[in-house]
């Protein structure tokens, strides 16, 4: 087997270079821990960014994709798959809505949200066509394609790639008073995350989910929630915006929904939204794919108990107490998050957030940078208290040295 060292030689030649990824060669990996190519073990705080919320290998998601690949992988949409009935109302009754539909990645099933808006703006809302206007929320992270860069307000995301699509406006995130400045007459949908995770987990004010909520459905404007990083039992309930009592027009779902084994993605809303779709308006070769209902049935099994949700809240209330007391020295300046899932902004004077991550990698324990000096924490939610505090004694070596 050749060295990490190598790997990663090998890959920097051949591959683009549009990732900066931690000098680690992962080749295994269980539950909350992962093992590098040399037999060096790490305890994983990171999860994929939620895409890993069960653990790495789950047994019971394991054995559910072992047994379909048995049986069928693939139809494409153009016959009708054993699964997709029972995933498509299971998924609807966990999000208390009507119907799904299925796309792979999060960019996709975001897209597929800016679709939906639209021809419903026009189909439904009466909006004058070429005139739909979605308000979205500075600072924000959809996904990767040319519509969704558009409207990011990151640099790095979105230089280069224009002419850009139009049709969007930006306000500032948790700005209630600003983003009902920005809806008017031809604004068909606002699309926010709960929770803004790339952004450095930034949780909005008491109240501000609440009343875009009561705004939107005032104005005849449908409300998009994007809970691809913040759902799915992250901040302890199965929706971020659950913490508020709220609930969306449309639910933006990926990442864990297909338990790290397969990409699976959906939008789901009600009938009458989703119902603007006829034949051959939308669709997605491998969208809702046996493969990748049979594992998102057993996710949503395993939501269904509530396990996850109760062990992101009792284990995430420690967390955040743990974080919260290295505020004191002044090395961390804030912490932010909900449930298993926080933002730590480190002090630029100890190092960035590369430097922070690079050395607790040195310690064993994998963590993400993001702008500059924070590092995101977000762990499987199967992780055990002593390993999460394993991962939190290095965080406080790291800072004290």
């Amino acid at each position: 087997m050749p060295t990490s060292p190598e790997l990663i030689a090998t890959a920097d030649a051949h591959s683009a270079h549009n990732y900066h990824p931690l000098p680690v060669v992962i080749s295994s990996a269980e539950g909350a821990w992962m093992t590098d190519v040399e037999g060096r073990r790490y305890l994983d705080l990171l999860a994929g960014y939620s895409a890993l919320n069960f653990g790495h290998g789950n047994p019971r998601l394991i054995a559910a994709a072992r047994a379909q690949l048995d049986r069928l992988t693939l139809t494409s949409r153009a016959f009708h798959h054993d699964r997709f009935a029972d995933f498509c109302v299971q998924l609807a009754e966990l999000c208390g809505m009507e119907a799904v539909l299925p796309m792979n990645t999060g960019a996709e099933a975001v897209e597929t949200a800016v679709k939906t808006a639209r021809k419903w703006g026009y189909r439904v809302k009466g909006v004058p066509d070429g005139r739909a206007k979605i308000v979205v929320a500075a600072d924000n992270f959809h996904g990767r394609t040319t519509t969704i860069v558009s409207f990011s307000t990151d640099a790095e995301a979105r230089a280069d790639y224009g002419p850009y699509t139009p049709g969007f406006e930006i306000v500032p995130f948790g700005d209630l008073a600003a983003l009902e400045a920005a809806v008017d007459d031809d604004t068909v949908a606002v699309l926010l995350e709960p929770i803004q995770g790339e952004a450095g987990v930034l949780v909005p004010p008491p109240g501000y989910l609440a009343g875009v909520r009561e705004l939107t459905r005032a104005r005849n404007v449908l409300f998009l929630l994007d809970e691809i990083q913040s759902g799915l039992g992250r901040t302890g309930r199965t929706f971020a915006a659950e913490h508020e009592g709220v609930v969306p027009d449309l639910y933006v779902l990926g990442k864990a929904l297909g338990g790290g084994v397969v990409p699976v993605s959906a939008v789901v809303s009600s009938r009458e939204i989703l119902g603007v779709f006829r034949p051959g308006e939308h669709g997605s070769t491998f969208g809702g794919n046996p493969l990748a209902c049979a594992v998102a049935l057993e996710v949503l099994a395993m939501l269904r108990t509530g396990e996850f949700q109760e062990r992101a809240a009792e284990l995430g209330e420690h967390l955040h107490q743990e974080l919260a007391a290295l505020t004191a020295d002044g090395r961390v300046t804030a912490v932010r998050g909900r449930g298993l899932w926080a933002g730590v902004d480190i002090d630029p004077a100890v190092g960035t957030g590369r430097e922070i991550s690079e050395k607790l990698m040195a310690k064993g324990v994998l963590v993400k940078d993001t702008h500059g000096s924070t590092i995101r924490i977000a762990p499987p939610l199967t992780i055990g208290k002593e390993d999460l505090d394993r991962g939190l004694t290095a965080l406080r070596e790291v800072l004290a040295a």
